[in-house]
């Protein structure tokens, strides 16, 4: 652990000599007794998990025997789903859309096809999945991918109506192929058109029945290489599926038919089908409907088979939402969906293609949901969605995240949410089951909290990876409906859509208090209760905060006060001349003139409210127009429980509400904040009496937000000086943080006391002073005194973040009051009065400490971090994080050996800084900046972990802690765990004999080099992926992974029986040799003496 010398980060400061002089004393006095516990090894940047539905999914495949679910993406993503908590995101490299994916069923490999024309296979047998080969096809486009169950031969279609066979284990091609000409011969004049089809016929491997476009169906004689059948309709096909029997096949077609044909009736369809065709009497063809996409044919032992359908809807049905159609012996059951639907597939008992199937659900995938149906329950009902795809119910506007709650929170917010589950859902268990949950060795607990475009604001468990949702809260029912009316519209103008967005959240988790703020300029303060209540009035304060705009100049330079580092603000400000006070609920809208006045931009219901267990309205605290201007969209918002305070400010200035006594303590601009400090010359001038909107202006001045939540540009370019929008070229000093804390209120102070610090937009520091009566009844009836106390210092850029430490460089977290329940009556009602009499919690340390045992504020904003020594004032540390970019979100957050600065970059660095010596710790270019959603949903928080919005229906959930990297392997979940593949069914005695069960195919001999040749060189190109043969021997058991590892073991004795014969000729060698030596030596000495030796 290193000691920090100050005077040697002193050097590197561009303080003025004063300043530096005194701080290099203080500094150094100060921290020879202060270590620093974190160093760079303590952190590390990963990807932990990702939650959410699959943003835009493309194509879906189901595991029958491991039961897990496969879904691609658009965007080339891959996610796999196990029992809930049981999840995995991959990505191709390319990011092409997924068009098909096939599963080896029980072998944990998975087969995935690419609209770039590239086939993957990956392992799936390994907690993180990776690919194993790639192959890609340079002269042919891909459009359906088959796999037979047990097999290693994967049968490709293409564009040009060619159908390819690669080997899964090697994943390359055979030289086996069926050409287009050769499949339909002279059966047709034109081009059948791309293949959409490919399957073996479940009782004989060796037909394979191929479907084209354009409505031709051709079934293939694997062994003679030639065609045995075709079938010709004149309506484009779809999709095919085969009866299990194998004597029949089903086709959907473009006009919503089905045709069912018989294997040796090539003529005519055996049945034609119009499931929503209106069927004229005078027997006529039907009229024609829409397209079926996709049709599934699956048999029951006991019953009538399904046929399932999605598409085939008749065009008078404008407007009508999308249907999965399932027919069921003769009843039709149209079940309506939410979203258009992508992909269904049938989940059955068995593996066997030649069996009764016995379907017990269907799942579909829709654009913006998964919705599995139980077929086995009368009235088709729902299985209830266990995994968290509803984060995109409504769109997410922000986002908080905190770790290591409170561990009574948890299960506090799960009681009251588990009420509000809807009902009718099957009784079923999830039929998605597989894998195994990982040994997670995270215990604390985290919770997300999501604000949505609607209003809603949900509570999420995030502990240990996985993600539920707990509680559900709409704030949108304090308000009443909007009414189409213009005189209604016109006080909402100033929001194009979604008036109830949440914009800014506060939460204290010891406490359990909660404050949103929404972009209609409103503020709603909830309390957390266990006992249902109704409201008969809900109270409500009005406050106006709208101030005339007056010129401002830079201070001169060399002026007292003024900053060198301060950025040059812009020529005009707005500036408070008048306050009016507080403002009780108003009934006064327009005044004489025409012009609104006094008028919120929402009207609160004036109905009794009732509020069910949990999150209940406690006060609203609306900004109101004023002489024609409108409220601006609040910038920034904190809560203290301990105090009773709320703080919330815009680019005028900024109120503190006291919500206890249900009053406004203070209402001041951000200029008054000042006092005689002010180092801007603001000279005032008339207000501008033409800006009085009468329409569109009225929504032009709103859009004043720093991260609107309804911003729709991918762009990110706003000024880093002003958050008012270049409309009228005013630099305005917006309140763009808040903090509260015990510490000194004024330089030189020798003890502590409530206080409240406030950050601008122009990089300024001011603090506030709280005078709080004494807790218990005196708190409610004495008034809470607030004072502004001047400038704590200024920074370049806005103000993101501020913290405090104590002497020792501990982290000091703002007073809080513990929770209680608020509507107890009897015994708990004491209880209650017990608690609120009691001191609030608070770590700060006593008021009577000596002087020199001082804190330190951290301050952060979009541009460096300071440290300053409190009560002296004197800067201590400084570090310049971005010169050339800005920060987007800076957080003070505890790890487990210390505390840092955690930052995210516009430029896509995340970085940490030691603390309090603002030391560089990790600096990784992560991720840039390209949606205005991840800037306005990225949040760290403790423990080194951190998240946002990666799509707009994704959680991206990633550490920068070393320790939580090292352990994530183990806390992930196991897609695969060892099943036994089901036995094949039974043939039966009459079967085996007469013939008539399944027959096999040996398709190694048939595609393989020795019979099938080998393909061309050009077709397509193998890629090896990045395990390669390591990644084979990984694959334990299973038919395709014991042949890879049985190929793998001949290899290798092969080898060492190559070894062998290579010895075994050596010694021969020195054998022969050793002869011929001997025989020379003999023939030498054969005619001499003994004594001629």
């Amino acid at each position: 652990m290193k000691k920090f010398n100050i005077r040697k980060v002193l050097d590197g400061l561009k303080e003025q000599a004063s300043s530096s002089a005194s701080s290099g004393q203080s500094g150094t006095q100060e921290n020879n007794l202060m270590q620093e516990t974190l160093q760079s090894e303590n952190f590390q940047l990963c990807k932990t998990v990702r939650h959410g539905f699959p943003y835009q999914p493309s194509s879906m495949a189901h595991d029958p025997v491991q039961k897990i679910l496969a879904i691609g993406t658009q965007s080339g993503a891959l996610r796999l789903f196990g029992r809930p908590g049981v999840e995995c995101y991959c990505q191709h490299e390319s990011g092409a859309a997924v068009i098909s994916l096939q599963f080896l069923i029980n072998e944990g490999a998975l087969v995935s096809a690419l609209a770039d024309d590239s086939v993957h296979l990956w392992n799936l047998r390994q907690k993180r999945p990776a690919i194993l080969h790639s192959l890609k096809f340079n002269r042919e486009r891909i459009t359906f991918v088959h796999l037979p169950f047990q097999s290693k031969w994967l049968y490709i279609g293409t564009e040009k109506g060619n159908i390819h066979i690669v080997n899964v284990e090697s994943f390359t091609l055979s030289g086996y192929v069926i050409m287009w000409n050769k499949a339909i011969e002279l059966s047709s004049k034109a081009h059948p058109g791309p293949v959409v089809h490919i399957s073996d016929n479940p009782m004989d491997e060796g037909k394979l029945i191929i479907g084209y476009e354009s409505g031709i169906v051709v079934l293939w004689d694997l062994k003679s290489k030639k065609a045995d059948y075709r079938y010709t309709y004149d309506e484009a096909i779809h999709s095919v599926a085969w009866h299990h029997e194998g004597k029949q096949f089903i086709c959907s077609h473009s006009d919503g038919t089905l045709t069912i044909w018989n294997i040796k009736g090539q003529g005519k369809p055996f049945q034609t089908i119009t499931p929503h065709g209106k069927q004229p009497k005078d027997g006529k063809k039907p009229e024609p409907c829409k397209p079926i996409l996709k049709v599934e044919y699956k048999t029951t032992r006991l019953g009538d088979p399904f046929m399932i359908l999605s598409g085939g809807l008749s065009y008078d049905t404008v407007g009508r939402r999308p249907c999965l159609t399932v027919m069921h012996g003769k009843s039709t059951a149209v079940l309506e969906m939410d979203y258009p639907i992508v992909d269904f597939l049938t989940l059955c008992e068995t593996p066997y293609p030649n069996d009764f199937q016995e379907p017990y659900a269907v799942v579909v995938l829709l654009e913006k949901d998964l919705v599995v149906i139980d077929l086995a329950q009368n009235g088709y009902p729902i299985f209830e969605n266990p995994y968290p795809l509803t984060i995109h119910e409504s769109p997410v506007t922000c986002c908080e995240y905190y770790a290591d709650c409170p561990v009574d929170l948890i299960p506090a917010l799960y009681s009251v949410g588990s009420r509000q589950k809807r009902q009718g859902y099957s009784k079923k268990e999830w039929p998605i089951s597989g894998g195994n949950w990982g040994l997670g060795t995270q215990s604390y607990p985290e919770i997300i909290i999501t604000g949505h475009a609607d209003g809603t604001v949900k509570f999420w468990d995030a502990s240990a990876i996985m993600l539920q949702v707990l509680y559900k809260l709409k704030t949108a029912k304090v308000f009443e409906k909007s009414r189409n009316n213009k005189e209604e519209k016109q006080n909402t103008e100033i929001v194009d859509e979604d008036p109830f967005a949440i914009q800014i959240m506060a939460w204290c988790p010891e406490s359990r208090m909660l404050c949103v703020a929404g972009v209609s300029a409103n503020l709603i303060i909830y309390r957390f209760s266990k006992q249902e209540i109704t409201t008969e009035v809900v109270q409500l304060l009005e406050v106006r905060l709208q101030y005339e705009v007056n010129d401002m100049e830079s201070p001169p330079e060399g002026g007292g006060g003024g900053d060198r580092d301060l950025p040059t603000p812009g020529a005009a400000s707005p500036s408070p001349q008048t306050t009016g006070p507080p403002t009780h609920p108003s009934t006064s809208s327009n005044s004489s003139d025409g012009v609104r006045d006094n008028v919120p931009c929402l009207k609160v219901r004036s109905t009794p409210l009732k509020q069910s267990p949990g999150y209940q309205v406690d006060l609203v605290v609306q900004l109101v127009w004023v002489s024609g201007e409108p409220p601006q969209q609040i910038t920034s918002l904190a809560l203290n429980s301990s105090y009773g305070l709320i703080v919330f400010g815009n680019s005028n200035g900024l109120a503190v509400v006291d919500y206890l006594q249900k009053t406004v303590l203070l209402n001041l601009g951000t200029v008054e904040l000042y006092g005689s400090n002010d180092p801007y010359q603001r000279q005032p001038r008339s207000p501008r009496k033409t800006r009085q909107p009468s329409g569109g202006n009225g929504k032009d001045c709103y859009q004043v937000t720093d991260l609107p939540p309804n911003h729709r540009d991918n762009s990110f370019s706003r000024s880093r000086s002003s958050s008012v929008t270049s409309i009228d070229k005013e630099a305005r000093e917006a309140i763009t943080s808040f903090h509260f804390c015990e510490t000194f209120a004024r330089k030189g102070d020798s003890t502590i006391t409530p206080c409240l610090y406030v950050g601008t937009s122009l990089g300024t520091v001011l603090a506030v002073a709280l005078n709080l009566p004494p807790a218990g009844e005196q708190r409610l009836l004495q008034p809470v005194i607030v004072l502004p106390s001047g400038t704590l210092g200024r920074l370049k850029g806005s103000i993101l973040r501020m913290a405090f430490l104590d002497n020792t460089g501990t982290f000091l977290p703002p007073a809080f009051e513990l929770w209680y329940e608020p509507n107890a009556v009897g015994a708990d009602s004491e209880e209650r009065d017990k608690a609120r009499k009691r001191r609030p919690v608070s770590v700060s340390p006593s008021t009577s400490q000596e002087l020199q045992e001082s804190q330190y504020a951290v301050v952060c904003s979009e541009k460096q971090a300071k440290v300053i020594a409190l009560p002296s004032q004197n800067c201590i540390f400084k570090h310049s994080i971005t010169e050339t970019s800005f920060i987007l979100r800076a957080d003070v957050v505890q790890m487990n050996i210390g505390n840092c600065v955690a930052c995210f970059c516009a430029n896509g660095h995340i970085m940490t800084l030691s603390l309090p010596g603002l030391r560089p710790l990790l600096d990784v270019n992560y991720l840039p900046l390209t949606d205005m959603r991840i800037a306005r949903t990225f949040c760290f928080t403790n423990l080194g972990q951190a998240m946002y919005l990666t799509s707009p229906t994704e959680i991206q959930r990633i550490t920068y802690s070393q320790e939580t990297c090292e352990n994530l392997q183990e806390m992930l979940g196991e897609l695969f765990t060892p099943v036994e593949t089901p036995e094949a069914p039974n043939r039966g005695f009459f079967k085996g004999l007469f013939g008539g069960g399944a027959t096999s195919l040996d398709r190694e001999e048939l595609f393989g080099e020795m019979q099938a040749g080998k393909a061309s060189r050009g077709l397509a190109q193998h890629i090896p992926g990045p395990q390669g043969l390591e990644g084979m021997k990984g694959a334990a058991s299973g038919v395709v992974a014991d042949l890879a590892r049985a190929r793998i073991a001949l290899d290798e004795r092969g080898q060492k029986l190559g070894e062998l014969d290579e010895r075994t000729a050596a010694m021969l060698a020195s054998a022969d040799s050793f002869g011929k030596h001997a025989h020379d030596m003999m023939l030498k000495c054969k005619d001499k003496k003994w004594y001629q030796f």
